[in-house]
């Protein structure tokens, strides 16, 4: 009996251990867009609590906006280093907001020190990563 039984066992064990687990991933490609914006694009709100520049892509289409996701990134040494959206810098919150056609970057105090953003003086890089989702 504890032939059968240790016979039973060894056979379970190999069955178990020649399963193999396959993780398939189908990974379609991130597409990365990069745009520079000048100054003069930072346009203030009727208010002049909010700076917002618009970055206009054909890319960024409804699909996207409804089923896929994005990262966006900005810098102020021309692609030397980036900072990932949302952040707050120097009591400026700079976010963004994706819609069907491209996305809008808003500049907005962070608290009631000063209401009013620091419009940026130079031009600033964004680099903005489609990610593709299946």
């Amino acid at each position: 009996m504890k032939k059968l039984t240790l016979l039973l066992l060894c056979v379970a064990t190999l069955g178990l251990a020649s399963c193999k687990k396959d993780t398939i991933i189908n990974q379609a490609p991130n597409i990365t867009i990069v745009r520079d914006i000048a100054p003069s694009q930072w346009v203030p709100s009727n208010d002049g609590l909010t700076f917002s520049a618009t970055v206009i892509d054909k890319l960024i289409d409804k699909y996207h906006v409804d089923n896929e996701g994005t990262l966006v990134y900005i810098s102020y040494n021309s692609g030397q280093s980036y900072i990932q959206l949302p952040f707050v810098y120097n009591v400026d919150a700079y976010s963004y907001e994706v819609y069907n056609g491209g996305l809008s970057i808003d500049i907005q105090s962070s608290d009631y020190q000063d209401r009013a953003p620091i419009k940026p003086t130079s031009t600033v890089r964004v680099k903005i990563i489609l990610i593709a989702s299946e």
